[in-house]
């Protein structure tokens, strides 16, 4: 039985990247993906809660698609996880409706990986910045897995887009297909190389 796959995608300057417009077609091409733009479908920011939690149910992995935005995610998709992920659905007593299902990231930045070292200008690696989603997928008792990095967004040439859209595509199919990338462990995130899924340019 092949997985269901929800891409939860939030950008709020869409229109001017080329990254994010490439992976959208890609995505699009498999009927067993479900692309969800946040912005198109809630430009008010007003959350349907019950839409967005029957969509989580109906899939079996999460697909958060978004840039790199001050070191996380753009404003609303943290306005979408502070609304569905709800206490007694998510998790706390009761909450088990996200249990066993798979959390990971897609995500575009405009540094490249050297700069997301330690002693590097950000400082901090791309596993140590995005340490609170692992901890939300954790109390939701979702699997948290290594996530796409496609960085250093500004020097990708057309070949080079080309290139990575195929293998968005290819990296969806081998979700649905239930060939994951590993999870990552917590203990270990500032360890995990998460530069096996990034674009060398």
């Amino acid at each position: 039985m092949s997985n269901k796959i929800l891409i939860i995608f939030a950008h709020p300057n869409y229109e001017s990247s080329r990254i994010n417009k490439a992976l959208m077609v890609a995505a699009q091409h498999n009927a067993d993906v479900t692309f969800h733009d946040l912005y198109e479908h809630y430009p008010e920011q007003m959350i349907d809660v019950s839409v967005e939690q029957a969509l989580m149910e109906a899939h079996d992995i999460v697909v958060l698609q978004h840039p790199l935005y001050w070191y996380s995610c753009p404003a609303l998709m943290k306005s979408w996880i502070d609304a569905v992920l709800t206490y007694g659905w998510a998790h706390g007593e009761g909450g088990a409706a996200l249990k066993g299902k798979s959390w990971v990231h897609a995500i575009s930045s405009g540094g490249a990986a050297a700069v997301y070292q330690r002693m590097a200008y950000n400082q901090f690696s791309i596993a140590e910045l995005l340490r609170p989603f692992e901890q939300t997928a954790t109390l939701c008792g979702m699997d948290y897995l290594q996530p796409f990095l496609t960085q250093d967004v500004n020097q990708v040439t057309d070949a080079d887009l080309q290139m990575r859209a195929n293998q968005y595509a290819a990296w969806l199919q081998d979700l649905v297909d239930g060939n994951l990338p590993p999870a990552v462990r917590t203990a270990h995130s500032e360890q995990i190389d998460f530069l096996a899924n990034n674009l060398a340019i």
